[in-house]
């Protein structure tokens, strides 16, 4: 009597050892979280096409493609945030708060810039992030530039 191997039981362990290693990974951001969730389901619902003998096959296509489509979701959705403080550190007085809930995530945002100021031949404001991010609140003080198109980059 030939054995079956259980693909669905292969990526379901992988997929939830996965996403609890990975639900506390700090330097994680959205498109990577989107890729690495996208890629879990995608690997899972492939497994589940096809022959017998062609699963892990199409577990790997399932893969491939999970990924590239939750990066690009989760892209957009870092997408919106910085589009917020862009705006915000571009157009908002010192001192005073923006807010703004990412539609997507439902995450929380207030960005209480500083005076802008030149260092380097670059434009510099210091900014206050207060997010409440996944339940949790965080509180970020970061310094930013302007860069030539017009964006503002996080350098803290």
């Amino acid at each position: 009597m030939k054995r079956r191997f259980h693909w669905e039981l292969v990526f379901g362990t992988v997929a939830l050892f996965a996403i609890t290693v990975c639900s506390g990974c700090a330097g994680m951001g959205r498109a990577e979280q989107g890729a690495l969730i996208g890629g879990l389901g995608g690997a899972a619902v492939g497994g589940q096409l096809g022959p017998d003998d062609g699963r892990g096959e199409n577990a790997l296509i399932g893969a491939g493609i999970g990924m590239v489509l939750g990066y690009m979701i989760g892209n957009e959705w870092e997408k919106y945030d910085q589009r917020r403080l862009d705006h915000t550190l571009e157009t908002a007085p010192s001192g005073r708060c923006a807010a703004w809930v990412n539609p997507d995530t439902g995450n929380r945002y207030e960005a209480t810039p500083r005076p802008s100021y030149r260092s380097h031949g670059r434009i510099y404001r210091d900014v206050e992030i207060d997010g409440v991010v996944d339940g949790r609140r965080e509180i970020v003080y970061a310094k930013a530039y302007r860069r030539s198109d017009g964006t503002w980059q996080l350098v803290q």
